[in-house]
């Protein structure tokens, strides 16, 4: 009875997580934001507040956790009373890594792709993924996909993972991946079919 209550309860949060989450964009859409249809903008994500109708992200964009977006820099406001403000661009198919910062005045993409903790101060080329402090091209995009394309070739592969996953699924998985890195196939699909566990934007959402 209790697992049956907690699982109730734990139903409950997803559908109220969900609800705050399209609560939050369309918010962000009203102050000015631009946010494009299919983008995945987790609660984690911090927004400039005050300075967001300077931001703005196009279609099919994902961030990781804990990412930072700022459009303002107040650090010499003690001393000149003035703050720095800057647009921040991030075009079409950007993904962005976890706990990355983006700074003001800064322009991503299209389709660029940024690794996890990466500091981005100056704009980023389309094409290209990028990562560091300050965040610099790595490699193209068609270079990084083509490295994957062939790994994939050779495996191991495994469907994705879903709730209905059984628990023998999960430890090939894990056990298949104990010396080597695998890749999961199908979820992007999944997503496109309303059936992926990643909540993203509306389809009619679109930029100003």
């Amino acid at each position: 009875m209790i697992d049956f209550l907690l699982d109730v309860a734990s139903l409950i949060k997803q559908k109220f997580d969900r609800k705050r989450l399209e609560r939050r964009w369309a918010k962000l859409r009203q102050r000015g934001m631009g946010l494009g249809a299919d983008v995945w903008l987790p609660a984690s994500t911090w927004i400039d507040p005050d300075y967001c109708f300077l931001i703005s992200i196009d279609a099919h964009c994902g961030f990781g956790e804990e990412c930072l977006i700022l459009a303002h820099d107040a650090q010499m406001d003690e001393f000149l009373d003035g703050t720095r403000v800057g647009r921040v661009r991030i075009h079409e198919s950007c993904h962005i890594g976890a706990r990355t910062v983006i700074l003001p005045g800064v322009e991503i993409g299209p389709r660029t792709i940024v690794g996890a903790g990466s500091v981005i101060s100056r704009s980023l080329p389309p094409n290209s993924v990028c990562a560091g402090n300050p965040a610099r091209v790595i490699c193209s995009i068609d270079e990084y996909l083509e490295k994957h394309r062939k790994r994939i070739q050779v495996g191991p592969v495994f469907p994705c993972i879903t709730s209905e996953s059984t628990r023998d699924e999960r430890l090939r998985i894990a056990e298949s991946v104990r010396a080597v890195s695998g890749y999961v196939i199908g979820g992007r699909t999944a997503e496109l079919k309303g059936h992926g566990g990643t909540p993203r934007t509306p389809q009619w959402f679109s930029l100003p």
